[in-house]
């Protein structure tokens, strides 16, 4: 499965970040479409776990392992340092206990890769002071009612996380709208107001 098979476009970059053959461990994995990649594209030995029952067909049916698992209670029954790298895209804001969620992510792997929609960026902001009204975009796109995400954050909000756990960021990136990576040498605020998604590169 290539790269440009996928929508999602934080996965290429997660993908650069992980060294072929590792042990990977790919929390909320969805349908599975990051795992796949590894597997075909670095030959890692992929592990999942999945919140939803669908998701979890849909990994199987890909020939993937993966089980039914929830982050915020299943994560304390995997061995410290079990794995290479643990994986957490786009599912940071859903969970009940972020901090928690990381921690045990730091735990669990060498290090941890975090992927999340930045409620910071301009249009988000944007929206809020002219309709007044929670904005629905193509990174949070559902309505305040009927949405998944509990913890919404921005880039900001993610780095002072990573400093109350003693993580050390290795790399972080900000994507725009395309997935293209913004200037490596801007600053956080920079970062924050521009980037639609954050993607870092973490170890304790």
């Amino acid at each position: 499965m290539s790269v440009n098979n996928t929508p999602r476009v934080d996965l290429a970059v997660i993908a650069d970040l992980i060294s072929p053959k590792a042990r990977v461990l790919d929390v909320g994995c969805g349908d599975g479409a990051l795992l796949d990649l590894l597997e075909h594209d670095k030959g890692v030995d992929g592990r999942g776990i999945e919140i939803s029952q669908r998701g979890v067909n849909e990994c199987v049916a890909r020939g993937l392992s993966v089980i039914q698992g929830d982050a915020d209670s299943d994560l304390i029954d995997y061995p410290d340092k079990g794995f290479d790298y643990v994986v957490l895209s786009q599912t940071l804001q859903a969970t009940r206990n972020p901090k928690l969620v990381l921690d045990q992510m730091l735990r669990i792997g060498d290090r941890a890769i975090i992927s999340f929609p930045n409620f910071g960026h301009w249009r988000v902001r944007l929206s809020l002071l002219l309709k007044g009204r929670m904005p629905v975009t193509k990174d949070l796109p559902y309505s305040w009612y009927d949405t998944p995400n509990i913890h919404f954050c921005t880039i900001r909000d993610f780095v002072h996380l990573c400093e109350e756990v003693g993580a050390t960021m290795e790399s972080a990136r900000a994507l725009d709208a395309n997935g293209q990576k913004i200037g490596l040498s801007m600053p956080w605020w920079f970062w924050n107001f521009f980037g639609q998604q954050g993607v870092f590169l973490l170890r304790r």
